[in-house]
């Protein structure tokens, strides 16, 4: 057994690491949350939520993961029949058909290769043959986890509007939100789902759905049985500062905490941060001459970076090398492009000389590995973090022996 001092680095995109203070947050006594102290809480996190999904609209918060802030969201606005449009993204735009198919909804789910984001075109002429308008809702993750591809909302809700089509739009932000810019109200969006343990700095377990007038009242209308998941119980509760069962309290206070740290860095520093750190993460993959999974350059999350190895080179293999030797957990491939590619998360509380170490541990781990790259890569990262352009490497390459 490797023993390791120093703090393990925790480098997969989510759950990400929780700083001090909202640590210190979290370490609070139990409360009656049924208290005029509780709701102060309750009433201040709902409207730090809004602030952060840039909504006037009401934010659910449930003790769940982003998987059941997807339940709540289909439940609450669909019915089983119902016809949705779904977009094969990656591996998380695959287990929400998932949730669909146990609900009985009948998913059209347009294809993709997992190295771009939603196919827009094939989006836009499905909502524009539908003109009897049975397509009750199109679905899209805004930032795929599993592949490092965003697909941008705004160009969703142009494609709704165009096609002048009443479908409701729902986006899977839980890796977006508090990493990326989002804009709920201004983009026209009905629902968001978002999670607590990525962009917001939380361990697991917060789910979040944001919700348009428009979903409400289709929710109001929707005879669908739920209980646990109901908007409308919920904002009943919520107008008095408490939710309708046991709420995370904890949580709570590290989500308030969160939030204040959000803020003081302010939302447009938080996503320059992070598209800082994409670009100098792409810079050292490119000089490693790997690839990156996502091969649009403009869908290149500023969250995570997937990276493909070689053809007979394993990325778990790879990844249990750093591990083993730096402490260091990177993000593994999922479903179809398990033990192809690894996962570097730049996401949520994050700073340049965190990611320095992160990409000099993979560096090393290529070398251990016998993984064929060229070196350098972290010399170009630091390039671009210290703001100067990435002096071009020769074009020979030497593999590692």
């Amino acid at each position: 057994m490797t023993l390791h001092t120093g703090r393990h680095f925790l480098q997969i995109p989510g759950p990400t690491n929780i700083p001090d203070r909202v640590l210190r947050a979290m370490d609070m006594p139990a409360m009656d949350h049924r208290s005029v102290e509780f709701a102060e809480l309750g009433f201040a996190v709902m409207a730090a939520m809004q602030r952060i999904f840039r909504t006037k609209q009401p934010v659910m918060v449930f003790p769940s993961s982003g998987t059941g802030a997807w339940e709540a969201a289909i439940v609450n606005t669909l019915s089983p029949g119902d016809k949705v449009l779904m977009a094969e993204t990656g591996q998380f735009a695959v287990l929400w058909h998932g949730i669909a198919d146990k609900f009985k909804l009948d998913v059209d789910f347009v294809p993709g290769d997992w190295r771009r984001g939603a196919d827009l075109e094939a989006i836009e002429a499905k909502l524009a043959a539908d003109r009897q308008h049975r397509i009750k809702a199109v679905c899209v993750v805004h930032n795929e986890t599993s592949t490092g591809c965003v697909t941008a909302p705004l160009e969703v809700r142009k494609i709704l509007d165009r096609a002048k089509h009443p479908a409701l739009l729902m986006v899977d932000t839980i890796s977006g939100l508090g990493s990326m810019e989002y804009e709920h109200d201004a983009w026209g969006i009905d629902v968001a789902i978002a999670g607590s343990q990525k962009g917001l700095m939380l361990p697991p377990g917060l789910g979040f759905n944001a919700v348009s007038e428009k979903a409400l009242a289709v929710a109001k209308a929707n005879p669908s049985l739920r209980s646990y998941w109901d908007w409308q119980e919920v904002v009943a509760f919520n107008k008095v500062g408490t939710w309708p069962y046991t709420p995370a309290i904890n949580l709570l206070f590290g989500l308030r905490e969160a939030i204040a740290m959000l803020e003081e860095e302010g939302l447009d520093n938080v996503f320059a941060r992070h598209r800082r750190h994409g670009a100098a993460t792409r810079a050292a993959v490119k000089v490693w001459e790997l690839e990156t999974q996502c091969q649009d350059p403009q869908a290149h999350s500023p969250a995570l970076t997937g990276v493909r190895l070689p053809d007979g080179h394993d990325a778990d293999n790879f990844r249990k090398v750093v591990l083993d030797h730096f402490d260091m957990s990177l993000g593994t491939g999922l479903n179809k492009i398990k033990g192809k590619v690894f996962r570097i998360g730049h996401i949520g509380h994050f700073n340049d000389l965190m990611l320095m170490g992160t990409l000099s541990g993979i560096e090393m781990g290529l070398d251990l590995a016998k993984v064929p790259h060229r070196s350098g890569g972290v010399l170009a990262a630091m390039e671009v973090l210290k703001g100067r352009d990435v002096v071009p490497m020769p074009k020979s390459k030497a593999a590692v022996a």
